[in-house]
């Protein structure tokens, strides 16, 4: 689990706004200071999930006190929170493999059957059999 620092911001005129350096683009906005806290996290959990996605690795988290120093002047500066992150699974890599053909067909029915991929039920499956 990581926590990365996220910066609460209100000007005079408008919502609480969440943003986080260590992912310029992510925002978050809401009238109150919980929702906007709410809506950050799920808003920094989106992104990084696409970043998963896109192969992209997330940077570590960089430090509340560093932040922190460079934003207490501010007129919009409101506070920190810190929102955590699951740390990303490693990166998924193609491999070739020979099944017989009446097992990947059973396979096939399966997963089909139960909405997954072929590829998470292999993984599920072989995980399942590692830890017995």
């Amino acid at each position: 689990m990581r926590n990365y620092v996220a910066i609460i911001r209100k000007d005079s005129n408008s919502d609480y706004g969440v943003d986080f350096p260590d992912f310029p683009g992510c925002i978050s906005a809401a009238a109150t200071i919980e929702e906007a806290m709410a809506l950050g996290r799920e808003a920094l959990g989106q992104h990084v999930a696409r970043m998963t996605e896109y192969g992209e690795e997330t940077p570590v988290p960089t430090d509340a006190d560093s932040i922190l120093s460079k934003l207490s002047s501010r007129e919009d500066f409101v506070g920190l929170f810190l929102a955590p992150v699951a740390s990303p699974p490693g990166r998924a890599i193609r491999v070739n493999i020979t099944v017989p053909e009446d097992s990947l067909r059973q396979i096939d029915n399966y997963v089909r059957a139960h909405g997954i991929s072929r590829s998470a039920f292999l993984v599920e499956s072989s995980m399942k059999a590692l830890k017995a």
